[in-house]
């Protein structure tokens, strides 16, 4: 079964970019060399890959991507940095 990344690059100007690909290397070399010159990254670069993981289902890693997208910065980070308690703290509802 083809494996397929969930990925998140951090810009020079300090914002993440979420992607997904079933060709990692490859992908990396696309955003470092502006290979699509209306690209998120283009501007941004240098680019560092800060997260990757791996899935067999492409639709899995698809809805995986879109939820992380949804995620405010801090819970973005603390999956970055493997913070796996703080994301569960950060994905509970405040309520006033």
């Amino acid at each position: 079964m083809k494996q397929s990344f969930v990925y998140i690059l951090e810009c020079s100007d300090g914002s993440f970019y979420k992607g997904v690909t079933s060709n990692l290397e490859g992908r990396m070399i696309q955003h470092h060399t502006g290979f699509y010159p209306t690209c998120y990254t283009v501007n941004r670069r240098p680019l560092q890959l800060v997260f990757y993981c791996e899935f067999t289902d492409i639709t899995i890693a698809i809805a995986k991507e879109k939820q992380i997208k949804k995620w405010l910065r801090a819970k973005k980070r603390a999956l970055i940095n493997g913070d796996f308690e703080s994301l569960i703290n950060l994905a509970k509802k405040h309520f006033n």
